[in-house]
């Protein structure tokens, strides 16, 4: 029997519900049998969809879709300098989508390939947010209401972006300096100040201390609302300066969250160390590293509890999958992100290591808008706080290419990139 070849590797950009998703579609050698993949870097995708057509398609062309290790290996190596977010994401469209091809040819859903399931389908968890302690508070109970029992929960801190609610953001425009430090003005607005900077693109201001303080007190109005039942989890988001990482790790142990999620940026990882030897509170890490060198002494170390790399961003699931299997032998639980810039086909990805994994933790879930279930047949399902797979062969899932082309990219000011927040003298703030 003939070998089943790559014919053609194509990339599918759309935006259905506000984020920018970017899909790979492996065609091969049998007309009918394709596979698909998630290679989505929302705030690069056009440079992904680069690499893939003028890099990746033409070198994989008429390779056997079996060699999955092969072709992942050969690839990784080809552009010589390798574990950068947009080489990782194109990798990763075209391994996701063999993968989805070799269950197609097998008849088996991944999971199978793997090894076969650990468990029935995989706890999640949600977002909750609000401007103030009553808005999330009441955000939390429906969820709970829902059926999911474990919630990450932000709230704004007055005056200030705060990552991760609602309204994080706060405008440049109408911020004195005085609500900026909290003392005498000593300056014009913050609009006019912020024009004076290198860089005028701002999207609101941070200050770690009122933040740390206004999470606290949220830690605590939840424990006194819901009890210690509820699994609560919480993202710095790497804003604040290592040390008061340290102090706040400490402070949250009385809380017992499930986990405190980016406490450091990847530049500061040393510090893990500092934090693991002062408290017990269950550290989350990852979304941010796209090296394994980055990856290995974290686990090794046994730094961190759970392991939250975003697939996509470090090569697909051939590598995901080595990965687990090592924190699998630390007793490192996997949690990968999955915020509403995984696609659909990135979130059946994390499902088939979820399911096969023995270490296996949480899955970060969003949930999807009406355009992007419709988009993508197959997409996972939630019920009951957990994720379920459908059980179809590959991946499970599949794209209507026609209802794609209908929700082409937003034009983006500044071209999409990640919001620049800054501190009150004007110094850009992490990530």
């Amino acid at each position: 029997m003939p070998a089943v070849t790559i014919r053609n590797i194509r990339t599918i950009l759309t935006e259905p519900d506000n984020t920018r998703l970017v899909i790979v579609k492996v065609e091969t050698s049998e007309p009918d049998l394709y596979g698909l993949g998630c290679a989505t870097f929302t705030q690069r995708p056009t440079a992904v969809y680069a690499a893939i057509n003028d890099y990746l398609a033409p070198f994989l062309k008429n390779k056997n879709v079996s060699d999955i290790e092969d072709i992942w290996q050969s690839s990784y190596v080809s552009s010589y300098w390798r574990n950068g977010p947009v080489l990782n994401n194109a990798l990763s469209g075209i391994d996701q989508a063999l993968w989805d091809i070799k269950g197609k040819m097998a008849n088996m859903p991944v999971y199978d390939l793997l090894g076969g399931r650990s468990r029935e389908a995989a706890p999640v968890y949600v977002h909750a947010s609000g401007e103030s302690l009553q808005e999330v508070g009441e955000n939390v109970q429906r969820y709970i209401d829902e059926g999911f029992h474990h919630i990450r929960v932000q709230m704004a801190t007055k005056g200030y972006s705060t990552y991760g609610t609602d309204r994080a953001q706060n405008t440049v425009t109408g911020l004195s300096t005085q609500n900026v430090l909290e003392g005498p003005i000593v300056a014009t607005t913050w609009t006019e100040r912020i024009h004076n900077l290198p860089v005028a693109h701002a999207s609101g201001i941070f200050e770690p201390k009122p933040y740390l303080r206004s999470a606290l007190g949220l830690f605590d109005y939840l424990r006194s609302k819901f009890g210690y039942g509820l699994e609560i989890l919480h993202d710095v988001h790497e804003r604040i300066p290592p040390i008061l990482g340290v102090w706040f790790a400490k402070e949250c142990e009385k809380y017992q969250l499930f986990f405190l999620e980016d406490l450091f940026s990847p530049e500061d990882n040393g510090y893990f160390k500092m934090v693991r030897a002062q408290t017990s509170t269950p550290l989350a890490m990852g979304e941010l590293w796209n090296n394994p060198h980055e990856i290995i002494p974290m686990i090794q170390e046994r730094l961190i509890d759970f392991i939250r790399i975003h697939m996509s961003q470090i090569g697909g699931i051939t590598p995901a999958r080595k990965i687990a299997a090592m924190a699998e032998l630390y007793n490192v639980r996997t949690a990968w992100h999955g915020p509403n810039d995984t696609s659909p086909v990135g979130h059946a990805a994390n499902m088939m290591l979820n399911l096969n994994t023995h270490n296996f933790g949480i899955q970060e879930v969003a949930i999807p808008g009406r355009n992007t279930v419709e988009m993508f047949p197959g997409i996972p399902t939630l019920e009951k706080g957990m994720m379920w797979a459908n059980g179809l062969p590959g991946l499970g899932i599949d794209i209507d290419e026609k209802m794609a082309e209908k929700f082409p990219f937003k034009p983006r000011e500044y071209g999409g990139s990640w919001d620049t927040v800054r501190r009150a003298d004007g110094t850009v703030v992490k990530p």
